[in-house]
């Protein structure tokens, strides 16, 4: 479908997006002084969805403009990959995999079950059949799951790549390139503290954005010091001075760069552009709302939760 055919789309999108949370609505949450304020006060938002309006229900409605779009597709991988996950490990501990699944994704529960049950692995999409085969094949062998998992991920973070190339959408392409540098800034963090050596690190990181994979290893091996002198010559030096004090503070800062990417499709009239954007526009502030939930549960002090909501579309 080309770009023009999205011309209905983007308008019936752009239409929906008067009813994202705007950062005044949310300070006026933040204000709730309980969760029953908050949830009166978001029952009360004409104009917004409620907590119960889903990721899952997003992606239906999104779906039913563009169901063909294999670029909003890609939007998915990361719940395809981590319900592979999920349901390898549930069949080694035998448990129920819908404990641990994620909506939306492109592949059902049913799906991945039937696959790796039976190992009949071509019934799923091109982009995870290699995967799968391979980490039940891992960690039915080696009893290693935290090795099956990092081949998952990093799989994940390639085949999203891959993906946005053959299609050819800039958007999706800068999309998962970001999703990539963030991941793999994360994976040399963590391997800085476990003090991980130089193989293992460059084994774990994907390469599939715009960091050099190497450069980022041997930083990474010779220490978080080494490591943040690194990142602070990259784009990416912002995050990591709060990746310093932070993990928290720089997973929020991930979070807001993707928002930030998806404010390049405003000027966007055709394409699947402002489709990609209205979900995760909607992806932010849904996790704003959790977050806000939980914070009034635990009766967290108001400056606090401020710090830790995310940027928002509107």
């Amino acid at each position: 479908m080309s770009g023009t055919n999205y011309a209905n789309a983007v308008g019936a999108v752009r239409a929906m997006e008067s009813s994202l949370l705007s950062r005044n609505d949310i300070d006026q949450l933040i204000a709730a002084r309980t969760n029953a304020d908050l949830q009166a006060m978001l029952a009360s938002k004409k104009n917004t969805d409620t907590p119960q309006n889903t990721l899952q229900q997003v992606w239906e409605l999104i779906q039913n403009y563009a169901p063909d779009c294999e670029e909003l597709k890609i939007l998915l991988y990361r719940n395809d990959f981590h319900n592979l996950k999920a349901v390898i490990k549930a069949m080694i501990h035998n448990r129920d995999p819908k404990l641990y699944y994620i909506d939306p994704s492109n592949v059902s529960i049913d799906e991945l079950k039937e696959a790796v049950s039976k190992k009949e692995y071509d019934i799923l999409p091109v982009y995870m059949r290699e995967t799968a085969a391979q980490a039940y094949k891992l960690v039915t062998e080696t009893l290693d799951g935290q090795l099956s998992d990092m081949l998952i991920d990093k799989a994940c973070l390639e085949a999203m790549k891959k993906s946005a190339d053959e299609l050819g959408n800039g958007f999706m392409q800068e999309y998962a390139k970001l999703i990539a540098d963030c991941a793999d800034i994360k994976t040399a963090y963590r391997s800085c503290l476990m003090k991980k050596t130089l193989p293992f690190i460059e084994k774990a990181l994907c390469g599939c954005g715009k960091i050099d994979r190497e450069d980022l290893a041997r930083a990474a091996a010779e220490g978080t010091d080494t490591l943040f002198a690194y990142l602070e010559n990259t784009s990416f030096s912002d995050g990591a001075a709060l990746l310093k004090s932070s993990p928290a503070q720089f997973e929020k800062w991930c979070d807001d760069i993707i928002t930030e990417h998806a404010e390049s499709a405003r000027m966007t009239a055709f394409g699947i552009e402002p489709l990609a954007a209205y979900f995760i526009a909607k992806e932010a502030e849904i996790k704003d709302i959790r977050i806000l939930t939980v914070c009034k549960e635990s009766g967290t002090d108001n400056d606090t939760i401020t710090e830790r909501m995310r940027k928002l579309y509107v």
